[in-house]
């Protein structure tokens, strides 16, 4: 089997590259700009090209042919119109990852399904998804483009500690507040339930639906089956660090409304994402890919990725802009409790 990944060296994609090439046995092509080769298995094909750039793809692109393509970089409805243009005669399957955010805020129940509406009217970056599925199924419906779109929620690595809030440059600057004993800003009241996918595991859903005839015309989630609160996500990594957690819960609304002026976008995130409960039933996707499991709890996943950051300084980049950020709202809510 032979796939072509557009992107191939991200959070989610690396992952599953890494499985496909070296547990299934798959010739696996990448298509990128070739700036992180050091995350490429060997035997992985580079093709070094800018997919915006559509004619030197199209010409690079020449005589092959996939059994796969999975689109990992597509934001909006003209990147994925260009695809199409690419590869309607070119491959198999066509997979597009789009987002969980794209579901309704707040959905009719906490529990989602594939079937749950799709609207988001907080976040762009959900609706330009949102946008994108419609443009491929009807693709499908009228041409029999045979696209399969995936949903994935919070999916972390070894390099990176999931959060609901942070600053520009990640989430590095809140465990450096965790580890210097100051107050941390939770979203809301730190009850609100989340999942959280180690890419190891959300790799295994995703390979199980390549080359799977059962995938296609279909939308599919993949998360792990972990639920959390987000006060339980912070004290699993406050606990991995070995340090006390100093929680601060913040409104989501108060947070967007402060964050805006700082050019924060937390009326996405967090208002069009992370405040709110969801509770993902996977049958669906184990029904089409019966190995799909959760491998890897967020306890054992976190002190992964906290063992990789703290031993590798280029992942701990700081953000005083951030600090100063959290240190005034902090101030100002501390100022209204004494003073309204």
């Amino acid at each position: 089997m032979k796939a072509l990944f557009i992107g191939g060296t991200g959070t989610i994609s690396t992952a599953i590259v890494k499985r496909l090439a070296e547990e299934l046995g798959w010739e696996v092509w990448l298509l990128n700009r070739g700036n992180r080769k050091e995350v490429v298995p060997e035997g992985v094909h580079q093709i070094t090209a800018d997919i915006n750039d559509e004619e030197d793809v199209k010409a690079k692109l020449d005589g092959m042919f996939f059994d796969v393509v999975s689109e990992f970089i597509g934001f909006t409805v003209e990147q994925v119109e260009r695809d199409y243009r690419l590869f309607k005669d070119k491959c198999n399957q066509y997979i597009y990852i789009s987002s969980a955010s794209a579901y309704n805020k707040p959905a009719a129940s906490y529990i989602i399904t594939e079937g749950t509406t799709l609207a988001n009217p907080h976040w762009e970056y959900s609706r330009n998804k949102i946008a994108s599925e419609e443009f491929l199924m009807k693709k499908y419906r009228e041409e029999g483009f045979p696209v399969t779109i995936v949903r994935p929620s919070h999916t972390y690595d070894e390099r990176n500690v999931p959060l609901g809030v942070h600053g520009r440059k990640g989430f590095y600057q809140v465990i450096k507040r965790m580890q210097e004993g100051k107050p941390v800003i939770i979203q809301g009241d730190g009850s609100s339930l989340w999942t959280v996918t180690f890419n190891k595991d959300f790799a295994i859903g995703y390979t199980g639906l390549m080359g799977n005839r059962h995938a296609i015309g279909e939308a599919f989630q993949i998360t792990g089956d972990e639920c959390l609160t987000w006060d339980q996500i912070y004290q699993t990594i406050a606990d991995a660090l070995g340090v006390k957690l100093n929680a601060y819960h913040v409104a989501s609304d108060y947070l967007a409304a402060v964050g805006d002026k700082y050019g924060y976008d937390f009326e996405g995130s967090l208002v069009g994402d992370k405040s709110v409960s969801v509770v993902f039933d996977n049958r669906k996707l184990k029904r089409a890919v019966p190995d799909m499991r959760t491998t890897v709890r967020f306890d054992q996943g976190v002190r992964i990725a906290l063992d990789y950051v703290l031993s590798h300084p280029e992942c701990q980049v700081e953000d005083p802009e951030f600090d100063e950020w959290c240190d005034k709202v902090i101030g100002a809510l501390e100022w209204s409790k004494r003073n309204v």
